[in-house]
């Protein structure tokens, strides 16, 4: 039997998710800018420094105002972002 099929096989992880971060609409609250980038929630320490990418996740709530630029965010995201009065770009 060829050596490929004898040993066990194991799960994939990607090399990139080091590169992905998340964060979360209470995260963003707590930050308290108006304005929000990559480099400003490194400086703050939300983030890794080796992050590249960076989402917020619709977990808590918003009150503020808070413009995005430069992050993604899901759709619930998005719209609690949005109804507080903020953008995302």
């Amino acid at each position: 039997m060829p050596m490929h099929r004898r040993l066990p096989k194991r799960g994939f992880k990607s090399h990139l998710l080091k590169y992905n971060a998340e964060i979360t609409l209470t995260n963003l609250e707590v930050l308290g800018l108006a304005e929000v980038d990559v480099l400003t929630l490194k400086q703050a320490g939300m983030v890794a420094p080796i992050a590249k990418v960076v989402k917020v996740i619709a977990t808590g709530a918003l009150t503020k105002s808070v413009k995005l630029t430069g992050i993604g965010a899901s759709a619930g995201a998005k719209t609690a972002i949005e109804a507080a009065g903020g953008s995302v770009a």
